[in-house]
């Protein structure tokens, strides 16, 4: 079998591995990225509706979750948004900032995966795609055999960024996490991340006729609190609240929501408190009619007979539905599961690697990078630049 020596070799030709190729192809480096797809960095051409939520202008470490939430603050200080800013705009990427810091292409996300491919290959990054891996071993201290279905591979450095398990169907797998097992390092416990959330039949029974139904909303799972859109679907409550909710969410764990985060209910009853108006009516001039007549079902039956004018409620009725539009108590029963999450929550434990290098420390020449490790974002491009500052800091390193 043919055997190839490279300077460092790169499983996962992604975000993080491609920005991880380029850093270190530029530097001079013998660079090789191998992936199993056939296709080039789906996950990057699906995202943002196919125009690439590609980073967020406000990206800090408070926005990623982490059981060692500092570790990202070294490698999010070193390559900014505002460096990959200025990468899309040396290749006339143009583009749009959506809300909230989010950054969009005005075209598609396959400039991005474009301009990757292009940056590669002016480092001199060499490509082996689609590769099977059969088997990666240890030959002696910080150097590696990667044995393919086309050929075996000599490295002193091996870099994983193979990401995470969500989005099977376009081919994400475990493989990151068997590496880390293989060699010793740990990772935290996974689940899905910026996902849809699901409830009971009997939970749900008054909203699973709404799907599409789209309101503004606060939620809050303990002391996290987030103000976006809320969907309803079949199964239960998605949209940019809810995903980002879902992260901090845990099974049994009540999610409290605000109604009309915009609004004070009990003031607008009281304003209107001698009127022959429906309460329902009165409502459905600030949330969806179908959605307030199913919300009703879910009040105490004292309460739930909503169909009568303002006049005849009680002051302290007014007062106890005012409470529930501001503070609706609903348990997700689960997740829509990785084929719907965004990203993975947890992955190879971060007190394992440097924040600076992102090489194992227990494992001289073995690095993680990407969604692979226990560091995930918010919603809204965060993940993305994660992607981009830590290949960036472990391209400068291998």
């Amino acid at each position: 079998m043919k055997r190839l020596i490279q300077d460092a070799v790169i499983i996962g030709a992604g975000a993080a591995g491609m920005m991880c190729a380029i850093e270190a192809g530029k530097r001079g480096r013998r660079v090789l990225l191998l992936d199993h797809a056939r296709k080039l960095a789906e996950k990057i051409r699906i995202s943002g509706g196919g125009r690439c939520n590609f980073t967020n202008r406000f990206a800090k470490a408070e926005n990623y979750l982490s059981g060692n939430p500092d570790f990202c603050r070294s490698a999010l200080a070193r390559f900014t948004p505002q460096d990959f800013l200025a990468l899309i705009e040396s290749h006339g990427i143009r583009y749009h900032e959506k809300k909230l810091g989010q950054l969009f292409c005005d075209d598609s996300s396959q400039q991005i995966i474009n301009m990757l491919r292009q940056e590669c290959d002016s480092a001199g990054v060499q490509w082996q795609m689609p590769s099977q891996i059969k088997q990666i071993t240890q030959v002696s201290p910080q150097k590696f055999l990667i044995t393919t279905d086309r050929n075996a591979i000599e490295t002193g450095a091996l870099i994983i960024a193979t990401g995470g398990l969500s989005i099977p169907q376009i081919g994400a797998t475990a493989f990151g996490y068997r590496i880390a097992s293989q060699f010793g390092v740990p990772v935290t416990p996974l689940r899905p991340g910026l996902v849809g959330l699901t409830f009971n039949s009997n939970d749900f029974e008054g909203f699973k006729d709404l799907p599409g139904i789209s309101l503004d909303v606060e939620v809050r799972c303990r002391k996290t609190v987030f103000r976006e859109n809320m969907l309803l679907t079949h199964r239960g409550l998605s949209g940019p609240a809810i995903l980002q909710i879902s992260s901090y969410w845990e099974p049994d764990a009540p999610l409290i929501i605000n109604l009309l985060p915009q609004h004070d209910a009990l003031q607008l009853f009281l304003t209107n408190r001698h009127s022959a108006i429906l309460l329902t009516n009165l409502l459905a001039r600030y949330l969806p009619k179908r959605f307030i007549q199913a919300w009703c079902t879910t009040l105490p039956a004292r309460l739930s007979s909503m169909a009568k004018p303002l006049r005849q409620y009680r002051e302290n009725e007014l007062h106890e539905i005012a409470e529930h539009l501001h503070n609706w108590k609903i348990t997700p029963s689960g997740t829509a599961g990785y084929k719907k999450a965004e990203v993975t929550l947890g992955g190879v434990d971060t007190h394992a690697l440097s924040s600076k290098t992102m090489e194992c420390k227990q494992v001289p020449g073995l690095y993680f990078i990407g969604e692979v490790v226990d560091v995930t974002g918010h919603l809204g491009g965060y993940n993305f630049q994660w992607a981009w500052s830590s290949g960036y800091a472990a391209g400068q390193a291998v």
